[in-house]
């Protein structure tokens, strides 16, 4: 289906900045698009581990968010972390479902985490529950996230998550691709 024909984007999370970085990204290439929050399961665990696991988790939930609300496009975002062999570092993944049934897959949002936060992954908190102990905040993955807090504003959780959409997007925006389902 050709971005021009999109009415509707539904998005797998009533996250603000989830919603916020759709709604930009959508904005510049179907501006007559309504994009909606409807809350789904991931399927995955609340911390994701490792990038098939994160891409499982957006993948769910793009397909999950589409069917919910009979949407021309579903969106999937979701953040996870890798163990590599120099410390944990972060992963994200977007993924946009079509109608007929595709999913294109963007990402990585990849960036090294502190000892101390990796630590407390290991032992079972979330990422964004690490950043608010680290920093002394509350729901840090609302706002500026730890791609905020870790790059100290100079990336934001928004535009990170907007560019790994735009990257899932690329196979309905480039003529160079070839067509899929």
């Amino acid at each position: 289906m050709p971005l021009a024909n999109i009415h509707l984007v539904a998005v797998g999370s009533t996250n603000p900045v989830k919603l916020g970085a759709v709604r930009a990204v959508l904005q510049q290439v179907t501006p007559g698009a309504g994009v909606e929050g409807v809350a789904v399961a991931s399927g995955v665990p609340d911390q994701p581990m490792g990038d098939a696991q994160t891409i499982a988790g957006a993948t769910n939930r793009a397909h999950a968010a589409r069917a919910a609300l009979d949407a021309d496009l579903g969106v999937g975002i979701e953040g996870g972390v890798v163990e590599t062999p120099t410390g944990m570092r972060t992963c994200a993944w977007a993924v946009v479902a079509t109608r007929e049934g595709a999913a294109h897959v963007g990402g990585s949002l990849s960036m090294p985490l502190p000892d101390a936060v990796a630590a407390l992954i290991r032992d079972g908190v979330e990422l964004g529950h690490a950043i608010d102990q680290l920093i002394g905040t509350t729901n840090i993955k609302h706002g500026a996230g730890a791609v905020g807090v870790l790059t100290d504003g100079l990336v934001s959780r928004q535009q990170a998550y907007e560019v790994i959409l735009a990257y899932a997007l690329a196979p309905l925006l480039s003529h160079h691709h070839s067509p899929r389902p």
